[in-house]
């Protein structure tokens, strides 16, 4: 079986809208954060059914000013995921805490609330659940951690826009949430991300931390900063993108859940095959389809010559330098991560495309059944 049309693991795709819009912001020449961006901020609010969005740089920005404004800081600990994009990790390096790694549930590939218990020191000061490609992290359980040990949570949902847990959007369920917006994403702005809160003090220490220490837009001259802060501003330019792309967002969510429908029919029975999946009818959204699968390697490398393009999981954290430690501690992470891999997720795919996917994956594990083998 072959196919000559390339089939991508993600596609950012930008539309006529946004180029309308860009352009307007430049016609305007206040490209800085200012009107634009408010207008991007009260349109997530909107959506995520929270009461304040502060647009910054990235999500790895947003997730380090979100400790910040928490109070987390220099002699802290923060509690994490063995299992996600070292950004986490990095985060709460630049917030001036330490990051503890904790093993994750093989089943989810998210953070276990059994591993965050284990990991409480006198020195935790915070907990960030990374929901995964879009799947909720155990958040009941997270939360009732928190409390009992008087934690803050920091939802680390870069890969959860608009994905739902029990009615909420994931994000706005802890102290505050953090968005990207990196082109890999369900919308881009280039470069961005956003923190959620109901929070309203921490509303305002977000806008001073952002901004050179000034709760309110400043002039840059005779203003007055209330503390100290630094520039993680957005830009009217970003903000123009991402209203632009917010307006395709409807039919690239129900795109990417048909995408998951599709490979859960083909492919999750298939011998050596796991679907961490997506529980659709409660509400959560794929970013993108994982899998846990037998000679990861090898298919990833069959799919490639097929033109079919997959990405590889992340290495766990401890197995990187900045944060190496023993893989005796993390038995899950490192057994699962060198199975895991995406599956093409753009929902720039039709259903015959992500099908091709699944019958090059059919026949990989053909291929690889021993002779005599029933099917």
């Amino acid at each position: 079986m072959s196919v000559n049309k390339n089939i991508s693991w993600w596609t950012p795709e930008i539309g006529p809208l946004e180029y309308d819009l860009i352009r307007g912001v430049l016609a305007s020449n206040y490209v800085n954060e200012g009107e634009v961006t408010e207008a991007f901020e009260r349109k997530l609010e909107e959506l995520l059914g929270v009461k304040h969005v502060v647009a910054v740089t990235s999500g790895t920005a947003a997730i380090m000013l979100a400790l910040a404004g928490l109070g987390v800081g220099p002699g802290d600990e923060v509690i994490i995921p063995d299992v996600t994009f070292i950004a986490t990790a990095n985060a709460v390096v630049l917030a001036g805490a330490t990051p503890v790694l904790a093993d994750v549930d093989p089943h989810t590939l998210n953070i276990a609330p059994e591993a965050i218990s284990r990991a409480i020191t006198a020195r935790t000061k915070a907990i960030i659940p990374v929901h995964v490609s879009g799947r909720a992290a155990d958040m009941t359980a997270i939360l009732e951690i928190a409390r009992e040990h008087d934690l803050v949570v920091v939802e680390d949902a870069a890969e959860a826009f608009l994905s739902r847990h029990e009615g909420r959007c994931l994000g706005t369920l802890g102290d505050a949430g953090c968005l990207s917006f990196s082109p890999n994403k369900i919308i881009t702005t280039g470069q961005g991300g956003a923190i959620l809160t109901n929070d309203d003090r921490l509303d305002v220490r977000l806008h001073e931390l952002k901004d050179q220490g000034r709760p309110v837009r400043g002039t840059g001259g005779d203003d007055l900063h209330r503390s100290i802060g630094y520039n993680f501003k957005f830009t009217n330019l970003q903000a123009a993108l991402g209203l632009g792309q917010l307006s395709y967002l409807e039919q690239r969510l129900e795109r990417m859940k048909e995408t998951y429908r599709i490979y859960a029919d083909m492919v999750q029975d298939l011998d050596g095959f796991a679907l961490p999946g997506f529980r659709l009818d409660t509400g959560e959204s794929p970013q993108w389809i994982d899998v846990i699968v037998d000679g990861r390697d090898e298919l990833d490398r069959y799919l490639l010559e097929r033109n079919v393009h997959c990405r590889r999981f992340w290495f766990p954290l401890h197995t990187q330098a900045a944060y190496r430690q023993s893989d005796d501690r993390f038995p899950h992470s490192t057994r699962v991560c060198r199975r895991a891999m995406w599956l093409p997720s753009a929902f720039t795919l039709s259903d015959d495309d992500v099908k091709t996917v699944c019958r090059h994956i059919a026949a990989f594990v053909a291929d690889r059944r021993p002779a005599g083998t029933a099917g």
